[in-house]
């Protein structure tokens, strides 16, 4: 009989890489370019990357960075309790799972709905992130699209799918969004969201391949729900749609907060799109939604905070990995590697035909998203090098935009540096190498899906 594999805790990973960025610093040359302002971001200054002394890290980096990424990410991790703590309340009233119950009863009757829900919500969500950049609001989606998946009979993999990576993708195809082609076409000098047309078809593309991916997975799943490889995981979940009979009725109070819970999302579409709303906007919209919650369903004042106590308390773990991840960074700043990685990798591809020029920078940001995850401060960060690099190499600077945002996109949804995505798996309870196990696939079809766009890309847009 063979031992089963137990795969490390997610913070033990992030130990592991800790240190090996540490031992880069040893290794690499420190380096810096000098940075400008524009429009209020640093931006490097191509030409000016010099060495600078050494800084290498060592045990009392490794024993701080994590606070001071508790520092930097002191905003996405309050985010994260302080909206745990309103779906908490929100959870007590069971208004979510009677609502659940409710769709899967008109389900039996008519199995087409079913079928179509996973396509639809993926649809919404990658439209979300490539129109006005969906990310950390999936942190909140998560919690909602989770338990509707496992009572749709799939799993929490097919429910962060869902939301999570279906934003993910629509963020990489970037049609409007201000975080990544935004910011880049700033820089690269290109008027704003210029070539939209050619990312609708990349948009088109990449979520139709996603939707089929996870459709063919998940039935599966549905035909046997044990092979699923976060199997246990779910059956402790407390997710009870037909065990429990208080959620047989779905009561008037119950209607009312869910209508609440949509003019919410609603709410924060609209407000992230037109008003643009960020974290702390966001913030208080769930927890003016987790108060009127309490109002309606006529919870007492002490149940009511002991809810939001106890959602909050279930962000914790989140809380920890996302200030883990971004001490990650700090190490990486501290030991001043990253411009140096930059400089380096920035010459490459100077003797290869634009076809092929294109794909290593492709490759490169992809790879740099491991040490930086933000898609605006990668832009601030590699694209005023990579713009004057694609006039030389003949590429085109708004195919070397493409690549970045493309690069960029994908890859934040597996590198562990990402607080959105080592997020989104605690809240899931999901282990980080399950994740990279079952998205690695579908990441390499993308990968691959996307070097074929981009040589269509150097045509459609020129050289």
């Amino acid at each position: 009989m063979s031992k089963k594999i137990v795969f490390p805790h997610t913070i033990v990973i992030i130990i592991f890489i800790m240190i090996g960025l540490i031992l880069l610093t040893w290794i690499l040359p420190a380096g810096e370019f000098e940075k400008q302002l524009v429009n209020g971001r640093k931006v490097i200054v191509p030409g000016t990357y010099h060495q600078v002394s050494a800084s290498p890290q060592g045990l009392g980096s490794m024993l701080t960075a994590p606070i001071k990424g508790f520092i930097e990410a002191a905003q996405v991790i309050g985010f994260c309790l302080i909206v745990g703590g309103a779906f908490g309340m929100l959870a007590r009233t069971k208004a979510i799972p009677a609502a659940l119950n409710r769709l899967l009863e008109r389900g039996k009757d008519n199995p087409r709905l079913n079928s179509i829900i996973v396509p639809i919500v993926m649809v919404f969500f990658s439209l979300a992130g490539a129109t006005f950049g969906m990310s950390e609001s999936t942190l909140v989606f998560v919690m909602i699209t989770i338990p509707l998946a496992i009572a749709l009979g799939y799993d929490s993999i097919v429910g962060i799918s869902m939301s999570f990576m279906a934003a993910g993708v629509g963020f990489a195809a970037a049609i409007t969004n201000p975080f990544n082609i935004g910011v880049a076409h700033g820089i690269a000098e290109l008027p704003l969201f210029s070539g939209w047309e050619f990312r609708v078809l990349i948009w088109t593309v990449l979520t139709s391949i996603a939707i089929l991916f996870v459709m063919r997975y998940a039935n599966r799943i549905k035909r046997n729900i044990q092979i699923s490889s976060v199997y246990e995981i779910d059956r402790d979940r407390s997710v009870e749609i037909s065990e429990d009979s208080s959620i047989k009725i779905f009561d008037i109070r119950q209607k009312i907060i869910i209508g609440l819970l949509f003019i919410s999302l609603i709410l924060l579409v609209y407000g992230a799109n037109q008003w643009k709303w960020f974290i702390n906007e966001i913030s208080a919209l769930f927890i003016a939604l987790g108060v009127l919650s309490a109002i309606v369903y006529r919870l007492k004042t002490r149940d009511a905070v002991d809810a939001f106590i106890t959602g909050a308390k279930d962000m914790v773990t989140a809380g920890l990995i996302i200030g883990m991840s971004r001490g990650l960074l700090v190490i990486a700043s501290q030991g001043k590697i990253i411009d140096t990685i930059l400089y380096s990798v920035s010459g490459l591809g100077k003797s290869l035909p634009p076809e092929l020029s294109v794909q290593v920078i492709f490759i490169f940001q992809s790879m740099f998203t491991f040490l930086v995850p933000s898609g605006s401060g990668q832009a601030a960060l590699t694209v005023p090098i990579v713009a004057p690099l694609s006039d030389l190499l003949e590429v085109g600077r708004q195919t070397a935009v493409t690549a970045f945002h493309l690069g960029d996109g994908l890859f934040s949804m597996l590198v562990p540096t990402s607080g959105v995505t080592m997020g989104v798996l605690s809240i899931a309870k999901i282990p980080y190498t399950t994740w990279v196990k079952w998205f690695i696939r579908l990441l390499l079809i993308l990968f691959g899906v996307s070097m074929i766009l981009l040589v269509f890309a150097l045509y459609y847009f020129g050289k």
